[in-house]
């Protein structure tokens, strides 16, 4: 993992067989190079790992306090919480996090990795375990410290800092189960882009399975997650099959819709339907009847992440994970 990011522009020059300045106008996206000498030298690059060094021809320190965050959103409560993590530890230390987010895209979270790279970050903090090749290679050849926040379901680059989903999941069907519900559904919103959510429904089909059940129904929004998105989908995957008695959702936002259904339609909750969430965000522990749910410490992940930047900064060789857990709020809603 820690192998620093010796080449340099010369390298990809000798390599694609043009000139330095040829690749330093392909990296800034000139138009005055032919697309085939463009794709050539882009080849190159990635096959490289080559990140350009943005603080060349500076003070030699003057990027060292930067640490680059890369986030999925900052409109899903979720992230800004893990952002006020990292920041309590940052605070006095020093260091200024740069925030990018990548909308759950993972060519963005590619171009956003490169671009903050270039500034000779201290280190970079990421969501999730899955990334570009690219990406990938880069994180490794650029010699800082990484950490890789949420999950903990596969081996990190190098520190790792979240809960297993696919646990969560499993631990979402057995707590159902032992609580006496039997005919299972599942509300869920893009799952291809959500990988998180990916994992803790296949958790979930995994404890079913333990326990000689699975789902009855299921419907899910081609589409990020919302709570009206919730609402809508409940009503469809009810209307075609009305002998549910519980419904698990991908994440509270979905749940806190469902609940607006069943407002909307009748349904007594936990008598008639039980609802279950994930993230045990606030709006849902607001509503009349507070949602079922498992929260996520989300805070404590973005502070442990950090502070364990903090503490070694240089990579111990091996990776690292640390488990900050979940907890299952039984609310009133299952």
């Amino acid at each position: 993992m820690n192998v620093k990011n010796s080449y340099t522009l010369a390298d990809v020059a000798l390599r694609a067989e043009v000139s330095e300045i040829t690749v330093s106008r392909v990296l800034r996206n000139k138009a005055s190079v032919a697309e085939k000498t463009r794709e050539r030298v882009l080849a190159v690059v990635r096959e490289m790992g080559y990140v350009p060094n943005r603080v060349a021809g500076t003070l030699a320190s003057s990027g060292s306090n930067l640490i680059g965050v890369v986030l999925p959103s900052l409109s899903n409560i979720v992230f800004p919480d893990v952002l006020r993590g990292i920041h309590a530890s940052l605070a006095s230390s020093g260091y200024q996090p740069v925030v990018g987010v990548t909308d759950y895209d993972e060519d963005v979270e590619e171009q956003l990795v490169a671009s903050l790279l270039s500034w000779q970050p201290a280190a970079m903090i990421l969501s999730g375990l899955n990334h570009t090749a690219y990406t990938v290679e880069m994180l490794k050849r650029s010699g800082v410290r990484v950490a890789e926040l949420m999950d903990i379901d596969a081996t990190p680059l190098d520190i790792a800092v979240g809960m297993s989903h696919r646990q969560a999941g499993i631990d979402t069907a057995l707590h159902l189960y032992r609580r006496g519900y039997r005919r299972f559904g599942y509300v869920g919103h893009d799952r291809s882009r959500d990988l998180r959510a990916a994992r803790r429904y296949e958790g979930l089909r995994q404890g079913l399975a333990e326990v000689g059940l699975s789902l009855v129904g299921e419907i899910a929004a081609d589409a990020p997650s919302s709570t009206m998105a919730g609402r809508e989908l409940l009503g469809q995957l009810l209307a075609r099959h009305r002998d549910l008695d519980a419904v698990v959702f991908s994440n509270d936002d979905m749940a806190v819709g469902g609940v607006f259904h069943c407002f909307a339609a009748g349904i007594r909750l936990r008598e008639d339907l039980a609802l279950f969430g994930f993230n045990g965000l606030d709006i849902g522990q607001a509503l009349p009847q507070p949602l079922s749910t498992i929260r996520s410490n989300r805070f404590l992940i973005g502070k442990t992440a950090a502070e364990m930047i903090l503490e070694v900064p240089e990579h111990p060789g091996v990776p690292t994970i640390r488990d900050t857990g979940y907890e299952i709020i039984e609310g009133a809603t299952a």
